[in-house]
């Protein structure tokens, strides 16, 4: 394995899974750079995501392949692809097809709601 250094800062893309084969994909959307979504990928996600230019990611719930719009329409071409410093975490910036929407809820994003506290109260409110 590469040491820290090299891994930081070196050209070599080596991107580390986790125990279970995974790695962390947040999704951006290239014209407003809003973060559309947070997904997993294993090694055949990534290579099908270069490979073709077209999001790919693994669910986690149906432990598939999934390529993004197959049923939806919402299919994402790759513009760019970044690994964070550690290389456990990729970053897409994405072009969305069909309606432009990420979420499975039918929302834009799937960052829909943010927390709010009110004393020792916490609750989630809509419109993030």
């Amino acid at each position: 394995m590469a040491g820290a250094r090299e891994l930081e800062e070196g050209a070599e893309f080596t991107p580390r899974f986790d125990a279970n084969g995974l790695i962390v994909c947040v999704t951006v959307e290239a014209a407003t750079r809003e973060i559309l979504m947070v997904a997993y990928m294993n090694q055949l996600a990534l290579d099908k995501t270069i490979e073709t230019g077209v999001a790919h990611y693994w669910s986690r719930s149906r432990n598939a392949l999934w390529r993004k719009g197959d049923t939806s329409g919402q299919v994402q071409r790759v513009i760019s692809l970044s690994v964070d410093c550690d290389q456990d975490a990729i970053q897409l910036v994405v072009e969305a097809g069909g309606d432009g929407k990420a979420c499975h809820t039918g929302r834009k994003s799937c960052f829909y709601r943010k927390l709010v506290t009110e004393g020792d109260a916490r609750r989630l409110v809509f419109g993030a």
